[in-house]
């Protein structure tokens, strides 16, 4: 129950990613918290203008690195927020080896080096993708069906958690992002999110390319939300080996998302996706206390004006 939620205070912490999108995010708000943060990235789709300057920032591949020298990082090391990844559906459906090596070796190799380092709390970073086409909205014991070797790969870093945790007394804990929103989202590159997408070809004077027939809905959630949601779970000395739905609780369909931006639409691939997305986050709330504060209208309005279209 959420009055009686016991919190621990953190004092060192590891974020792989931490240059990325969502763990820059986290970081921010680790230090701001007092936290001495560790940063484990490889700049493959970090970058270096997200990096924290009160954080240690160590350059490494998680997939290739020695295990031995990553387990010195995690001495006495309280959390260990995992959120390195190759991201996105589609462009693993065009290069599953490398994604694979990222996103399950990568997880595996941490994973190894927190149990020989002694970590006792590991927080990963896991998809929504899982679950496929799936009835909404949609709670954790669904049944899952990836639909995409990314979404496999998110579902067998679970697996490793749940059995790390299991076998190894790690308080392994996965949380299930939905679409996350925000600052920092990239404007380039091959992992654009569909918001930066349509920005970008909007200001290019481009009609928005839509897959499929743009009715699809997904449930758009507030990187600031997620960040409280990482911290929560982190200090919450009760949960252990748990899975959350980390969602908003509401959707939109992309034609909503382009209509919200102001954009032109033009239909384009069609591809393998599920039709809808819509997060149950009741447990995060009961068991410790989250709850999602984000608006995606207003955020966009906001967006928009920031890159003045």
């Amino acid at each position: 129950m959420i009055g009686k939620i016991k919190m621990k205070k953190l004092q060192r912490a590891i974020v792989t990613g931490g240059a990325g999108f969502i763990g820059s995010h986290l970081v921010d708000k680790l230090i701001d918290m007092g936290v001495r943060v560790t940063i484990i990235d490889d700049f493959s789709t970090g970058k270096r203008e997200n990096i924290n300057p009160a954080a240690y920032c160590w350059e490494q591949d998680l997939s290739t690195v020695e295990v031995s020298t990553l387990t010195e990082y995690m001495k006495n090391v309280d959390v260990v927020f995992h959120m390195a990844a190759l991201a996105r559906v589609q462009p693993s459906i065009e290069n599953p080896v490398d994604y694979h090596n990222v996103n399950v070796t990568g997880t595996h190799n941490l994973l190894v080096a927190a149990r020989d380092g002694g970590v006792r709390r590991f927080i990963y970073s896991s998809s929504s993708s899982i679950y496929g086409d799936a009835k909404v909205p949609t709670l954790e014991e669904h049944p899952k069906n990836p639909m995409s070797p990314y979404a496999l790969h998110k579902l067998i870093g679970e697996q490793y958690c749940k059995l790390f945790n299991t076998l190894y007394n790690i308080d392994a804990i996965s949380l299930r992002y939905f679409n996350v929103y925000g600052d920092r989202m990239s404007l380039d590159g091959a992992y654009r999110l569909a918001i930066p997408i349509f920005a970008t070809q909007i200001k290019e004077g481009k009609p928005c390319t839509i897959n499929n027939d743009g009715n699809q809905k997904r449930d758009f959630t507030y990187v600031g939300d997620v960040v409280e949601a990482n911290i929560l779970a982190a200090m919450d000395e009760d949960i252990k080996g748990e899975v959350f739905n980390i969602g908003n609780g509401n959707n939109y369909s992309v034609n909503e998302l382009v209509d919200m931006m102001g954009g032109e639409k033009s239909y384009g691939n069609k591809v393998i996706e599920p039709f809808e997305t819509l997060a149950d986050n009741s447990k995060a709330y009961f068991d410790f206390g989250w709850s999602p504060k984000g608006n995606l209208e207003k955020w966009i309005k906001n967006y928009m004006e920031k890159l003045r279209l």
